[in-house]
């Protein structure tokens, strides 16, 4: 087997993250608009762009793994390998990614960054004091000074020593080996049933390897509480400078039918909306609010009523594909305001319902989305119940 690339970066995201809380996995929590891998896979791929990246996942989390990775860049994309499915255990993960990258025809690399997906800021300038690390000493972790007293305790909480703070270092990740070096050191402890260590660094150690401690970053934070998720989220979004907001209007006629969709929810009514795709009027008003914030066309021109494939559509479609454009530019959607003109049907009793669906199909949060409606005092188009109506406002926030 040849290398064919220096450097691998294996991205351990196969854990339950019970701590945080109830939900999905906290690696798939959404943050400023983007799942937590997301900015985790993105920040080590401009670090490292030519580095191979080897995610491992729980086998149960293939469909949230799909879902993080679809807004990304393709250029990052097309270094991420097919994902390895990890253990019960975060040290079985990393021997089943190793083990995956060693399996790979032509592709095992000299040497290897081990990254938790929960760390999302990690900078280029980590990244780049780990790689260099790994090709001096073939073994090293990243650590900061500890500038809290630390004490060691007994069983029944009585201090038994005071280390001297300048000895103590506290780890972090990329933790980064030789490939060899790594693998050799997990499978050795598979193999002696030594399943109790913490880090790669405690593996490397165990095995009989000096592990050398490079300067590490107090940013590089680690998601493990809600608290933490507020914290991430709020430095994510203090990134994101460029606000814009977009507008969107859209009308449909009524025509037979029993019933209406509104923001991706069929809504039960007397007539159907006429349309070459399902008619959902505020879902239309809201994707062209997006792509006005993004300054890229309106929804005719990215999915043409003259194209057959779009005839009778699904609009959650485009609007989940405007959404994914914002994303794809590394923003969030902050805010979608939009309002329903119409006599009947009466919205407000399916407003929530369409706020849920309106947040599930954009991948944002509920708060993030209003509804309104109105009618027309009788007056118009609307008034005379010939169609309906629905004008929306987006925000978005990108970086610079």
């Amino acid at each position: 087997m040849t290398v064919i690339s220096d450097l691998a970066i294996l991205v351990v995201a196969a854990g339950r993250g019970s701590r945080i809380g109830g939900g999905r996995p906290k690696q798939y929590r959404s943050l400023a608009g983007r799942p937590i891998l997301a900015h985790s896979l993105a920040a080590l791929h401009r670090a490292a762009p030519d580095a191979i990246i080897l995610p491992v996942i729980h086998p149960d989390d293939q469909d949230l793994y799909l879902e993080s990775i679809a807004g990304l860049d393709a250029k990052l994309r097309g270094r991420l390998r097919d994902p390895a499915f990890g253990g019960a255990t975060r040290q079985a993960s990393v021997l089943g990614g190793l083990e995956a990258l060693r399996s790979a025809e032509a592709e095992i690399p000299k040497f290897v960054l081990i990254h938790d997906a929960a760390r999302l800021f990690a900078s280029s300038e980590l990244i780049e004091r780990a790689i260099a690390a790994a090709k001096a000493h073939g073994a090293a972790i990243p650590g900061v000074l500890v500038t809290d007293t630390i004490k060691e305790v007994d069983a029944e909480s009585g201090v038994v020593a005071t280390p001297a703070r300048a000895r103590l270092r506290a780890v972090q990740t990329p933790q980064a080996f030789h490939f060899d070096l790594i693998l050799a050191a997990h499978r050795k402890a598979a193999a002696a049933g030594e399943c109790d260590l913490t880090d790669d660094g405690a593996i490397a150690e165990w095995a009989g390897y000096r592990v050398h401690v490079f300067e590490g970053d107090s940013a590089n934070m680690k998601v493990t509480s809600a608290e933490d998720l507020a914290i991430a989220e709020a430095r994510l979004i203090r990134e994101l400078q460029d606000v814009r907001n977009g507008q969107g209007y859209d009308v449909h006629a009524f025509g037979p039918g029993d019933h209406i969709w509104l923001g991706g929810l069929k809504v039960p009514h007397d007539h159907g909306l006429l349309g070459h795709s399902d008619a959902d009027v505020l879902s239309h008003a809201i994707t062209d609010a997006l792509l006005g914030a993004l300054a890229d066309g309106d929804i005719g021109s990215h999915f043409p009523p003259s194209d057959p494939q779009w005839r009778g559509a699904a609009s959650k479609i485009f609007l989940a594909a405007a959404a994914a454009k914002v994303r794809a530019r590394g923003g969030m959607i902050a805010h979608v305001d939009a309002t329903v003109v119409c006599e009947r049907p009466k919205v407000g009793p399916h407003r929530d319902a369409i706020r849920a669906s309106l947040a599930e199909i954009m991948n944002i949060q509920i708060d993030r989305v209003a509804i309104k409606a109105t009618t027309s005092e009788r007056l118009g188009f609307t008034g005379r119940e010939e169609g309906i109506a629905s004008l929306a406002i987006a925000t978005v926030r990108l970086p610079i």
